[in-house]
């Protein structure tokens, strides 16, 4: 475009200096995710006189990883499950170090190909781990190839085509492999048999939750006091992923509300503000024990039903909302459906129905 002395569009000196100045936008952006980055590294304990809880568990592993080193053989492939947010893969990476050895990382979802997951057993070093998140969802051609390299350390390729196929046994590395997943029961038999060690990952207690708030803000250079610690883990769904990213956020809260400490009266208001209730509940929490109660006369109903009504996807219903709910005793599964117990009725301020005694207990009874 051409522009004339007098044209009142032409870009003046300070729109061309304007164009030259960095985007301070983008600049943030990118120092916010480096920050989330660096702490959700930072956050994770790298040994297991680091991490707080599962004391059961990690006795077994301690002495799981200590015959495996005095035998010099690798560590029997393991299988964690449990809801999400317990620790899954901080314990893997533990268990690598822990062996002195290297871990790869991947998910079942992003081994969609054979090849893929040959490439990765045929990339394995000896002595390393082989970490599989979301286990459950392996396909099943990459399940059987899992099923000799397990068992046998060496994979089955067929080579020709038609009437000239040949099968050869390739061997692999000596490796562990570390499979986590939310859902147990979806897993094969086969493939749940070859696993030599299988734990399922518990809720954390209040007290436990407490360390791990009190850690974390020591991480991130907020002073907090013990009763502020307990606010936010009691608020925390017994779990500490959900503990460490409200730590984050009282953090914030107390740095622009208030003296820039945690204490429980600024992480009741920092919670109250993310509409996060005394007994962890969020809008969607409520909103399905509502649902329940109001349209359902407390159920039952199934999971189908509830998850057009919230517009939730009926996995993240059975995989995020559920666990707590039904381990605090708000709510029930029966072979007709989800009912809403006595406690979630007193907590939401709802008239407890004539003949309701469900005898349901919680984690906080």
């Amino acid at each position: 475009m051409i522009f004339s002395d007098n044209d009142e569009n032409k870009p003046s000196k300070k729109d061309k200096n304007l164009k030259k100045m960095p985007d301070k936008t983008k600049d943030l952006e990118a120092v916010s995710t480096e920050f989330d980055e660096t702490y959700e590294k930072t956050i994770r304990p790298k040994t297991f006189d680091e991490y707080i809880g599962q004391k059961s568990l990690k006795e077994t592993l301690k002495i799981s990883i200590e015959a495996s080193k005095k035998r010099n053989v690798p560590l029997d492939h393991l299988l964690f499950y449990g809801p999400p947010g317990l620790g899954k893969t901080t314990l893997a990476n533990i268990i690598a170090n822990e062996c002195g050895t290297d871990i790869k990382i991947t998910s079942a979802p992003a081994l969609e190909r054979p090849r893929d997951i040959i490439g990765i057993l045929m990339s394995l070093k000896g002595g390393e781990i082989l970490f599989i998140d979301e286990i459950h969802r392996l396909n099943k051609v990459a399940e059987e190839i899992l099923y000799p390299a397990m068992e046998d350390f060496s994979i089955d390729l067929t080579t020709g085509k038609s009437q000239t196929v040949k099968t050869m046994r390739v061997p692999v590395q000596k490796f562990t492999l570390i499979g986590a997943t939310t859902k147990a029961g979806a897993l094969s038999g086969p493939l749940r048999d070859r696993f030599g060690i299988i734990h399922r990952l518990e809720f954390y207690t209040p007290t436990e939750l407490q360390k791990i708030v009190k850690r974390s803000a020591k991480i991130l250079n907020a002073e907090i006091d013990d009763e502020g610690a307990m606010e936010i883990a009691l608020r925390s769904r017994a779990t500490p992923r959900i503990a460490n990213r409200l730590i984050k956020r009282a953090g914030d809260y107390a740095l622009v509300k208030s003296d820039g400490k945690i204490t429980k009266k600024t992480a009741n208001l920092a919670l109250n503000n993310l509409n996060i209730d005394a007994l962890g509940l969020d809008n969607t929490d409520r909103a399905l024990l509502k649902l329940i109660i109001e349209k359902y006369n407390g159920g039952p109903v199934g999971v189908e039903t509830l998850a057009v009504a919230l517009g939730e996807d009926i996995r993240t219903i059975e995989d995020v909302y559920e666990p707590y709910l039904l381990q605090s005793g708000l709510l029930m599964r029966t072979l007709r459906g989800r009912t809403v117990t006595k406690q979630a009725y007193e907590h939401l301020g709802y008239k407890i129905p004539a003949g309701l005694d469900n005898g349901q207990m919680g984690l906080f009874d």
